[in-house]
């Protein structure tokens, strides 16, 4: 485990943080946050690493600045949407495609948290590479609500989520019949980071169940 780096199809490079055995039969790109791949997400790709998967986290502010690693403090917030901000979706999605490259051949799912919770939804609707996607409390689902999936995808939300509110997930809900959606009663935004104010224990691990069941389901 560690940093790699990775050559997006438009001829960016940028790195990623890279666990699990490299012979896994399945694999998962996680997405980050607005605050870089962290701590956090990095002991997530560990965890999730250590469910047999082979994963990769791709540092997607590289194409704004490289290295970034940001706390939740009301500053870190700031600057992590500002980053946010220099991003263009296209880019993302290629950022996303070159970590899925470099795990190659595997069946291939996509789990991203907040920032990352929307891109995994994108993963699922605007490229072809991932078999399932899972997206927590992706606040910019709502406004993409239409796009068509290509994968089977799970949602998770929490009820109390002043980002994402519950008239978004019901909008979710009504255009993506099909789509798998979880709120959790008493849960905010960021509940499944326990780094943060927010982090809601129970809600957390019944999500990751929920989302290992998921991938377990449909990687194969």
């Amino acid at each position: 485990m560690g940093a790699i780096d990775l050559k997006a199809a438009d001829g960016h490079t940028l790195s990623a943080y890279q666990a699990g055995p490299r012979d896994a039969p399945r694999g998962l790109v996680i997405v980050q946050e607005i605050f870089g791949v962290n701590r956090h997400i990095r002991a997530v790709c560990d965890r999730l690493a250590g469910q047999g998967y082979a994963v990769a986290a791709p540092a997607l502010f590289d194409r704004a600045e490289r290295g970034v690693e940001l706390g939740y403090a009301p500053d870190d917030i700031a600057r992590g949407r500002e980053l946010r901000g220099k991003l263009n979706d296209a880019g993302v999605l290629a950022d996303i495609e070159a970590a899925a490259k470099a795990l190659g051949g595997k069946q291939l799912g996509i789990v991203g948290y907040c920032f990352g919770g929307t891109v995994a939804w994108w993963g699922a609707t605007r490229s072809s590479v991932f078999r399932a996607a899972v997206g927590w409390y992706g606040g910019g689902i709502a406004a993409t609500k239409d796009e068509t999936p290509h994968c089977p995808v799970q949602l998770h939300f929490g009820e109390t989520d002043q980002s994402v509110p519950i008239s978004d997930v019901e909008a979710i809900r009504k255009a993506q019949p099909e789509v798998e959606i979880f709120v959790y009663p008493g849960a905010g935004h960021g509940f499944g980071c326990e780094d943060r104010a927010s982090f809601n224990a129970q809600a957390a691990e019944l999500a990751e169940r929920r989302t290992l069941e998921f991938f377990g389901k449909h990687l194969v």
